[in-house]
């Protein structure tokens, strides 16, 4: 599995989630809220992939 995030993208993500008001430096409400965003996103692009392979 490879982890290596771009630059650009880790500092963007890392902007996104940044918190200075929280104990560990990130605002875990908007990490979740992005990592959901994120899983829906997919499970919409699999069940897409799903339906075109049983057309087949």
């Amino acid at each position: 599995m490879d982890l290596n995030i771009e630059k650009e993208n880790f500092e963007a993500i890392a902007k996104a989630i940044h918190s200075d008001t929280s104990p560990v430096g990130i605002d875990a409400k908007k990490t979740h809220v992005l990592i959901l965003e994120k899983l829906l996103q997919i499970e919409k692009r699999l069940a897409s992939i799903e339906e075109k392979l049983a057309e087949e």
